[in-house]
């Protein structure tokens, strides 16, 4: 499980929770005002309710969002119903003013949230409630005031449209980011089987060739020649599991997360794939840390350090090819938004279990050049970490500066 974006999370639902005590504070406030100074007649009460309705909806928690607009919607078309028909105002009401402010929120809200089936329909319902509020007093008001709130509506409903695509946007690029590391993985993965299955062939060629030369080989010989046939078997194996695992991830068309871009998408990048293997060996990492040593050493700007612990062993292939990306993807941040750093600490040790720590720690404080960032590269980290059953975390650290923490479970080869 990541851990990259929990702080930010967190910050975000603090700032949500400011926002709606300030607005619900004011309008609490405001409304009472108006209770004091309207509470000889009981229709205006009744206004002065229908507005605590619509700002209750406006600051309803996001589990209930969809049932309070409903309510809110229905409550101010009803009372609209109901005093233009039944009771006779001669008099305007503060409140009024709150509840068209506070169904405004609501379907802006309702728009940017709201699921797709429940979206016309619920638009349709907020935004009657608006236009239908002059009617309380007299259809001469409603002409003179159902153009003017038209535009507020328009207004709400634009903005709800506008953050409903960005989270699309954002979500399409976040899926694009998942499965481009889980294919990037995948291909990595199908370089590992086809060196297993390398293996296994010349072993098993090697073992023909000496039962054919007629002569005797010892039990411990055959033994030594079976057992490394059957130690590449598993391996492959063992890759080829995890490579058709992320495959059937990358191309699933009904993650509930937008994980996916479906089988279409999938297919190009896969097709792609056989034509641009011979390209990208030179790039991606092998099964070694030979390529970590000099990613490290080539990083100049800040000066970067590695450490790699004695008793690491040789490490499987798609783990030693996922510590090269996460250490390859965390430099690239520190150039990027810690130009100020003085230094960088790239460590790689045995953690409890077997598993392998992979870590990046930096000193910068964020000052210096921020250069363009899609910000979607810890996101693929994540999704490649995960793959492999491990965690990443990414944050600040209490003595300040950043880090890049990721454990991945890996026990040594013999």
């Amino acid at each position: 499980m990541s851990d990259t974006g929990t702080g930010l999370d967190r910050v975000h639902s603090v700032g949500g929770c400011l926002m709606r005590i300030a607005y619900g504070g004011f309008a609490s406030l405001y409304l009472l005002a108006g209770l004091i100074a309207v509470h000889h007649e009981l229709p205006q009460i009744w206004l002065i309710a229908f507005a605590a309705v619509a700002n209750a909806a406006a600051l309803a928690p996001d589990r209930w969002r969809i049932r309070a607009a409903f309510g809110a919607g229905a409550l101010s078309l009803l009372g609209t119903l109901y005093i233009s028909t039944a009771v006779d105002l001669h008099h305007s009401n503060p409140g009024v003013a709150a509840e068209i402010g506070g169904l405004l929120i609501v379907i802006a809200r309702a728009v940017w949230k709201a699921p797709r089936d429940r979206l016309v329909p619920l638009a349709v319902l907020l935004g009657a409630a608006v236009l239908a509020l002059p009617l309380r007093w007299a259809p001469v008001a409603a002409l003179v005031f159902t153009a003017p709130l038209g535009i507020t509506v328009a207004v709400a409903l634009g903005v709800g449209l506008y953050l409903r695509a960005v989270d699309a946007r954002r979500a399409r690029s976040l899926a694009a980011a998942r499965r481009d590391e889980r294919l990037e993985l995948a291909r990595d993965l199908h370089d590992f089987v086809a060196h297993h299955v390398t293996g296994i062939v010349v072993q098993a060629q090697a073992a023909r060739f000496a039962a054919r030369s007629g002569a005797a080989q010892s039990p411990e010989r055959l033994d030594t020649m079976f057992a490394g046939i059957e130690k590449a078997g598993t391996e492959a194996l063992t890759s080829m599991r995890q490579m058709v695992g992320l495959l059937r991830d990358a191309q699933h068309t009904g993650a509930a997360d937008g994980e996916a871009f479906g089988a279409a998408g999938t297919t190009a990048g896969t097709a792609g794939t056989a034509g641009t293997a011979a390209g990208e060996a030179a790039t991606r990492p092998v099964g070694d840390l030979g390529r970590l040593r000099d990613l490290v050493a080539g990083f100049a700007d800040p000066p970067a350090t590695l450490a790699l612990a004695p008793d690491l062993g040789t490490l499987p292939p798609e783990v030693a090819a996922s510590v090269h990306r996460v250490v390859q993807e965390s430099l690239t941040n520190v150039r990027k938004h810690a130009a100020d750093a003085a230094s960088v600490r790239v460590a790689v040790a045995r953690a409890a279990g077997g598993s392998v720590e992979v870590s990046v720690r930096d000193d910068g404080q964020g000052r210096g050049r921020r250069l363009p960032s899609s910000g979607f590269g810890l996101a693929g980290l994540s999704e490649r970490v995960d793959a492999l059953g491990g965690r990443l975390r990414a944050g600040p650290r209490p003595e300040g500066g950043w880090e890049v923490v990721a454990l991945l479970p890996a026990a040594a080869k013999e």
